[in-house]
């Protein structure tokens, strides 16, 4: 089977984890990856992001898989269930909405600026290497806040692919529930899960 283009879109995640390492202002490369799938969703494209487009879902489909990184297990009933999927996605969205509350806290001056990334929402790394100086620092500390967010759920995929199924953040994926919402309310034949 002849590769398509988008069977590299692997490549973007793993440049944006590095580029984001170096200079956290790639961050915000990230919105592409909330508002494109949505987008798609509402456009009546259903899952066709997370099937086909979803680089992170590829990247772990490239190292579970053909690596072999993957225990390969079935993953538990828990994950699929919809109360954790749906808890999952108000978490990750509490989270996400405090990011913007902390951006404009910075942007207001009551709050300065925190050059650190904070992994799985309580470890703080010390990023200051990653900051440039001449920018505004509410642009940055909205950098900070998301590659947060997108270095730990990449975290918590890498650990539900090494465990179970290579794609098993795909189940509980925050994305992949909103853009299931949108096709629902859609049309309900779009919407089958990967």
């Amino acid at each position: 089977m002849k590769k398509k283009w988008y069977d590299y879109l692997w490549i973007v995640s793993v440049l944006y984890l590095i580029l984001g390492f170096f200079n956290i202002l790639f961050a915000w490369l990230g919105l592409l990856c909330f508002f494109i799938p949505l987008g798609i969703s509402a456009l009546g494209g259903g899952k066709l992001y997370c099937n086909k487009f979803c680089g992170r879902g590829q990247l772990f489909e490239l190292l579970g898989n053909r690596l072999g990184l993957s225990l390969k297990r079935t993953c538990p009933s828990i994950l699929y269930s919809k109360w954790f999927r749906y808890g999952f996605l108000v978490f990750f969205l509490i989270m996400f909405f405090n990011m913007l509350i902390v951006t404009y806290l910075v942007w207001s001056g009551a709050h300065e600026l925190s050059r650190t990334v904070t992994l799985l929402w309580t470890f703080r790394l010390p990023w200051h290497f990653a900051y440039p100086a001449a920018v505004t620092p509410w642009i940055a500390q909205f950098a900070f806040g998301f590659y947060s967010v997108m270095l730990t759920s990449t975290v918590l995929g890498l650990v539900t692919m090494a465990f179970f199924q290579p794609r098993s953040w795909c189940v509980y994926c925050p994305m992949g529930t909103m853009t299931q919402l949108i096709c629902k309310q859609k049309n309900k034949k779009s919407c089958r899960s990967v």
